[in-house]
């Protein structure tokens, strides 16, 4: 089995749902995924029930851009290795497509901008329905530290607004409260009604508190989701002391944030959440903040 190419990204976490305002944000987090385009099919089975990897390389072609030299389509394949739990909203789908575009970038000799990447990134989800906006926010997160405030409604290369370098990576615990994957997305009209919020954690953004942004996002969108659950697992977390928690993405995953220096506190939140929910698994991670200055290519 020959190795085409090769592409990485990581997971990220949202600051700011782009549905509700048409303004979306989403910050890095360190759960790494490789892509390789490969030759003939993995041994390892790749996951991919929205059929994302194939509307990639759609995208690709339909760009115009070259597949490598003799191959056509249906001699490609893919090779995923991700720890990025998918379908929970901790954007495995943009990193996928990221890795996926890095990977054919690599096999082709092919330049792109990180913008262009993006906007591939984009068209290649909303092809594949694992997206409501195109993720255009989850992109730049994925591919890039640090996050980004982008205004989907222009051009992707005209739409970032404001740039952060996020929390410092060795201050802050992420804890990962997976809840098993999401069943179904939401509309658009669901976010509608439960406007107020998400201007709350736009605000936050335009001061830099990334924290707080977290927090108000996540209670717009157990509103929008009704999701009960989440809104008590959300409080389960301050009444625990944790400094932020919130759902991310369309759920329903919750992230909840901790000084990493409490260790009490983190084993604390463990225990709750494990003891007292069912079929609860527990990630540790961290951002990936800009002063890491580790881009991944």
């Amino acid at each position: 089995m020959g190795v085409l190419g090769k592409g990485s990204a990581h997971g990220a976490c949202s600051l700011l749902h782009a549905a509700p305002l048409g303004y979306g944000a989403s910050i890095a987090l360190d759960l790494p995924i490789t892509v390789r385009l490969l030759d003939r099919p993995s041994k390892r089975e790749v996951n991919d029930p929205d059929g994302l990897l194939n509307a990639v390389l759609d995208v690709w072609i339909e760009g115009e851009h070259s597949l490598p030299e003799s191959y056509e389509k249906e001699d490609l394949h893919w090779g995923v290795n991700s720890k990025i739990p998918i379908k929970q909203g901790l954007k495995s789908s943009a990193a996928t497509s990221i890795g996926a575009l890095r990977a054919l970038c690599d096999a082709t000799e092919t330049q792109l901008e990180p913008a262009d990447l993006v906007a591939l990134s984009a068209q290649a989800q909303l092809k594949a329905g694992v997206s409501l906006t195109g993720s255009i926010d989850d992109a730049w997160a994925c591919s890039t530290q640090g996050w980004k405030l982008v205004d989907i409604q222009v051009p992707v290369a005209e739409g970032v607004l404001l740039t952060g370098e996020g929390p410092k990576s060795d201050e802050w615990t992420v804890l990962l409260v997976l809840r098993g994957e999401r069943e179904q997305q939401p509309a658009l009209e669901d976010f509608a009604p439960h406007l107020r919020p998400y201007q709350q954690a736009l605000n936050a953004l335009q001061d830099g508190n990334e924290l707080v942004a977290i927090t108000w996002n996540g209670r717009g969108t157990v509103a929008a989701l009704r999701d009960i659950q989440g809104r008590k697992m959300s409080n389960d977390s301050f009444m625990n002391s944790a400094r932020s928690a919130g759902i991310s993405g369309s759920g329903p995953a919750l992230v909840v944030i901790v000084p990493r220096n409490e260790t009490p506190t983190i084993e604390r939140l463990k225990k709750w959440y494990t003891t007292r929910y069912k079929d609860i698994e527990i990630m540790e991670t961290s951002f990936l903040s800009n002063e890491t200055d580790d881009e991944l290519e």
